[in-house]
């Protein structure tokens, strides 16, 4: 696996893995996919070292990063987890504290962590 250490050396491996893809799949030697997968690998590494992304410390910041995660709009969360639009609204905005049973709902159906909503309730 190539050593990524800067910039440039992304970019020009990035560079590398356009030139070979777009010759087309049907047009890469198997030398050249086992390549590609070698420089992917490369790339994501260094992607997940690069651009980290810290992790949320308020609840409202946890539901809004899982929603992002399965895609759910704030509608689709307020019936996954049985409550009203406006409900989830109020409390998303700080406006109203979340009961139980939203908690308990956060917790089963976007799988969050119970100590993490305890400490930031």
């Amino acid at each position: 696996m190539e050593k990524i250490n800067n910039d440039t050396d992304y970019k020009n491996l990035m560079l590398r893995i356009d030139t070979l893809m777009a010759k087309g799949s049907h047009n890469v030697s198997k030398d050249e996919l086992a390549e590609i997968r070698k420089m992917a690998l490369s790339a994501q590494e260094y992607e997940r070292k690069k651009y980290t992304i810290d992790a949320p410390t308020t609840l409202t910041g946890m539901i809004e990063m899982k929603m992002f995660e399965t895609g759910l709009k704030q509608k689709g969360l307020a019936e996954k987890l049985n409550i009203s639009e406006t409900k989830l609204s109020l409390i998303m905005n700080g406006k109203q504290k979340p009961d139980i049973g939203f908690l308990k709902a956060v917790h089963s159906e976007l799988h969050i962590d119970a100590g993490f909503i305890l400490e930031h309730v």
